[in-house]
């Protein structure tokens, strides 16, 4: 059934917004262009592609940006889809960080705002994170009117009966029922959440360590551990969202049926290979004074032998993940992300090595490029896709 408002595909009308959506489209894609080299690329007629760029322009989803000449020496206008169409909202929730920023339609951050997360319940984080938001639209000088989509990547699987996020212990209170309501409430209508490894594959995979790349992981170490999967350009989510919650893989000695006690918060490879871990196991080596992960990478790069010591088994446990994913996915590439995913430098040779030692299954492990920019990346080109649709279907 054609929706309200969109006229029949046969008809005339409709027959104008496919040119006028196939013009945009060019000029989104391949940058500014003239009238000739609209059509050509195209194959629309010359008048055709002069009534869609009229529209556009009266719509404002394209402008002119200037002229070029062509070999006779005549000025010829240039063309390019109009970025200030509408704006992308990022949000990246972390445990101890929140990162927001505003995107035009052409993919340029117009503002960013970075800040610690202090809150210690979902209520507080929901009006941290729209208080944050509030403020860097306005420094963007813009309205919440002018925010076409709204991205906001998180840890956990979104769940659509209870609107809430499962999996995702280190946000106290984000598992409580209705809190994806309050977050729309806070931030605004047309919110898309998204798993925050997810969007750090997407982010990788489209400007970062991962271009090119058919089917690869985005393993993020931080306070938890997480993996963006993506599968030909998609990413995978499995029967549930769950795919890539691989801090619940089982590691170590695992707890008995028979034994007492409920099964741990967090995952066994969380516990085994979060950033905490690492102070962990420098503090059992007797590295009495680590009191951060980036700290024991720090003093491993000043020759500290503990610290190597504790390095080294680090990376033995990441070789664990890497081959448990490889033999499940078989993927061409693995990512490492997150805030020990800044350590590669001192991990990837050791990843390797162990990972020779005990399987066949060797994938390539490198650095994610993006670093802390990587979630955001990832939110705002999701936002951009869904933007353009919205955009276009409002204005034309």
């Amino acid at each position: 059934m054609v929706g309200a408002g969109i006229p029949p595909v046969g008809t005339p009308a409709g027959m104008r917004k496919i040119n006028q959506r196939a013009v945009l489209d060019l000029l989104r894609r391949g940058g500014p262009a003239t009238r000739p080299q609209v059509a050509k690329d195209t194959g629309l007629s010359k008048p055709t592609v002069s009534q869609a760029l009229l529209a556009l322009e009266s719509a404002g989803l394209a402008r002119a940006t200037g002229h070029t000449s062509t070999g006779t020496g005549r000025s010829a206008v240039l063309y390019e889809a109009d970025p200030t169409a509408g704006y992308v909202l990022g949000v990246d929730i972390g445990r101890e960080h929140l990162r927001v920023a505003v995107s035009d339609l052409g993919g340029t951050v117009v503002a960013r705002r970075d800040a610690r997360n202090t809150a210690r319940s979902g209520s507080a984080l929901v009006a941290a994170v729209g208080k944050l938001a509030g403020e860097i639209v306005a420094e963007a000088v813009l309205t919440a009117a002018d925010i076409v989509v709204r991205v906001l990547g998180s840890p956990g699987v979104a769940d659509p009966a209870k609107r809430c996020f499962r999996h995702a212990p280190n946000l106290p209170g984000w598992g409580r029922a209705g809190l994806l309501d309050d977050l729309e409430a806070a931030l605004g209508p047309d919110l898309m959440v998204e798993n925050d490894a997810n969007l750090t594959a997407v982010g990788e995979g489209e400007s970062g360590a991962a271009r090119g790349a058919s089917v690869f992981g985005c393993i993020t170490i931080g306070t938890g551990v997480g993996m963006g999967l993506m599968v030909d350009g998609r990413v995978f989510r499995g029967a549930t969202g769950a795919a890539g919650e691989i801090g619940y893989l089982p590691y170590g000695r695992m707890r008995s049926a028979d034994e007492p006690g409920e099964p741990p918060a967090r995952g066994h490879l969380e516990e085994a290979t979060a950033a905490q871990s690492v102070v962990r196991g420098a503090r059992e080596l007797g590295l009495g004074t680590a009191k951060s992960a980036r700290e024991v990478f720090r003093l491993a790069r000043e020759g500290d032998e503990l610290a190597q010591r504790a390095v080294e088994a680090e990376a033995d446990r990441l070789a664990y993940t890497v081959a448990s994913v490889a033999a499940v996915i078989d993927p061409e590439l693995i990512v490492l992300g997150g805030g020990v995913g800044t350590a590669a430098d001192l991990l990837l040779e050791p990843i390797d090595r162990a990972l020779r030692a005990f399987t066949p299954l060797v994938p390539t492990v490198v650095q994610g490029e993006l670093g802390d920019d990587a979630v955001l990346a990832g939110a705002i080109s999701v936002g951009l896709r869904a933007a353009e649709g919205l955009v276009f279907e409002r204005r034309s």
